[in-house]
């Protein structure tokens, strides 16, 4: 006869395997299949922990295991997570590939619960160390992805990333970071878009040329600067 412990192990045992929900995306990066398995799913939106494997695509063999205390997605029409969508006011997908810091590596962000802007999606980045060949955690760039509107967009071809952050509906500031070899992150560019005065948008631009800072502030009439914009 089983006894009443042995019973509660089964138990937890049961909970351990069968507790989690297991998706596999193929095309979500260049170098690697992902296995992802999170803890709750219902209704179309899973969360909690996570664990990420990324498996090689030449060898098929498992390269590195990384983490989410809060992974948070919505599923497609598929029943699948996304991938490497940013919208700012809509859709994030829990998985990011790209190459952040332009080194010619990708790197990946990885949704870790809703801390950024107005509870938006926040994600820890892990970048490519080709030292140590494995994907480390960036402080600095995951700082980009929790204290703006939810993940920073990367302009690949202008080598900087981009961030967005708003104070209710009426003022808005979009930075630009390029990084800097041995040295990290460097803005650039500010677009501050004041228009708490009510009838008029202080437009505010900032720009680092030639080592040194410029400043040039115009005023609009709403109706014609959010025409134009």
């Amino acid at each position: 006869m089983i006894n009443s412990r042995l019973l509660l192990l089964f138990a937890l045992l049961g909970t351990a395997v069968f507790g989690q929900h297991h998706f596999e995306l193929n095309d979500a990066s260049k170098n690697y299949n992902i296995k992802i398995d999170v803890q709750t799913c219902e209704n179309n939106e899973c969360s909690g922990k996570a664990s990420i494997d990324l498996l090689d695509k030449r060898t098929s063999k498992k390269f590195q295991t990384l983490t989410s205390d809060n992974l948070n997605f919505y599923l497609n029409e598929d029943q699948k997570p996304t991938a490497n969508i940013i919208q700012l006011y809509n859709e994030q997908s829990p998985l990011i590939f790209d190459d952040f810091n332009f080194d010619g590596t990708e790197d990946i962000a990885i949704r870790n619960g809703n801390e950024s802007g107005y509870g938006g999606p926040s994600y820890d980045i892990y970048v490519f160390n080709s030292t140590k060949k494995q994907f480390v955690p960036s402080e600095e760039l995951t700082a980009l992805a929790h204290e703006n509107l939810g993940m920073f967009n990367t302009d690949s071809e202008r080598k900087r990333l981009v961030t967005y952050s708003k104070s209710g509906c009426c003022w808005h500031l979009t930075t630009e970071y390029t990084v800097l070899p041995q040295r990290g992150l460097f803005k650039v560019y500010e677009l501050e878009e004041d228009a708490t005065g009510g009838e008029t948008v202080k437009v505010t631009k900032k720009e680092f040329i030639d080592d040194k800072w410029t400043t040039n502030i115009k005023t609009y009439p709403i109706s014609e600067y959010y025409k134009e914009n």
